[in-house]
């Protein structure tokens, strides 16, 4: 299948690019993925990754994506080959805490107990949600797409006229790549950096409620890994690992649980969260007779929790189904 045999063709192959072409395909469109880099060098390889949304903007849409995702990765968490797991654990917080406004969506949420408290955290709630091995998780995906008929095509587009040259159909899921590519400059990056230790017993998550804090304490197990976090570098684009950024993540972790601070260093991992003020999930009007444009970016570092709503929107967009509005 070449571009130009394709009912749509989705620019980008992160979490976002994948389910959407996922999706689409699956309801029966020849898709072709167009990326200038294969889903295990995107930003979403390097993501933690846990269900938890915290985009508020546009508030009731977040929701509905969320739920949608919640209920698709309840069931992935069901084979092991996709790399979902239910966890449970703690988010805290160092002064008194409000319930999450997505709190209704997780059954077992309760504020914790004292005891369960680590010094200074005074605040906190406990519940079970989908953690996420991103590289098991993405390669799941893109088997998936395949089975569904799919393919990509690795190149680099300077705009987005190249593509709707090719395809009737063209959905943008660029992240980062949003901001030269629409072009818009709305898009800004907040830099990430992860590492990864091996596991020394760990098997349930803690996340600090940080809100917009450079520093992003969280623990996330994986099997025989464990991913920590982190850093929220605001515009920053440098996608090295900083080795001294590395070392406060492990000692800051190591605060939680001391098992950690002589966990041997399996790797580190960086990426830009396409950040935005709004989600921008709907149609670009007036592209051109007999060609149609959409947009599906804009997620900043909930990506993997907007992820199956967000395509569902898109997929029935273009199907012709009942949608939700546009989001700009």
């Amino acid at each position: 299948m070449t571009g130009r045999d394709s009912d749509v063709l989705v620019v980008g192959c992160g979490v976002t690019g994948l389910t959407t072409a996922v999706c689409l395909a699956e309801a029966g469109l020849r898709v072709r993925v167009c990326t200038d880099a294969l889903a295990e060098k995107t930003t979403s390889a390097a993501a933690g990754a846990m269900w938890g949304p915290y985009l508020v903007e546009p508030r009731d849409r977040v929701e509905k994506w969320s739920r949608r995702t919640l209920d698709e990765l309840r069931v992935l968490a069901g084979f092991p080959q996709t790399g979902v797991r239910m966890v449970a654990g703690i988010e805290a917080a160092r002064q008194a805490a409000e319930e999450p406004w997505w709190g209704h969506l997780v059954p077992d949420l309760r504020r914790c107990d004292p005891e369960e408290l680590r010094d200074p955290f005074v605040d906190g709630f406990r519940f079970t949600v989908p953690l996420v091995e991103m590289p098991m998780y993405l390669a799941y995906l893109m088997e998936r797409f395949n089975v569904a008929g799919g393919h990509v095509d690795v190149r680099r587009l300077r705009t987005l006229t190249e593509p709707l040259g090719e395809a009737p159909i063209v959905v943008n899921c660029a992240g980062i790549g949003a901001r030269s590519l629409v072009p818009d400059e709305g898009v800004w990056p907040i830099r990430g950096q992860l590492v990864v230790v091996e596991n020394p017993g760990i098997d349930e998550f803690f996340s600090e409620d940080t809100g917009r804090s450079s520093q992003l304490r969280h623990i996330y197990p994986h099997g025989g890994t464990v991913v920590l976090g982190g850093s929220a570098d605001e515009g920053s684009w440098n996608l090295e690992p900083d080795r001294e950024t590395s070392r406060r993540i492990i000692q800051h972790c190591a605060e939680i649980d001391p098992r950690l601070s002589s966990a041997r260093v399996i790797g580190h991992r960086v990426g830009l969260r396409p950040t935005r003020g709004r989600v921008r999930v709907g149609e670009e009007e007036s592209v051109g007779a007999g060609r149609r444009l959409l947009h599906n970016y804009g997620h900043g570092g909930a990506g993997v929790t907007l992820s199956w709503g967000c395509a569902r929107d898109i997929t029935s967009r273009i199907l012709g189904a009942p949608s939700a509005g546009t989001a700009q």
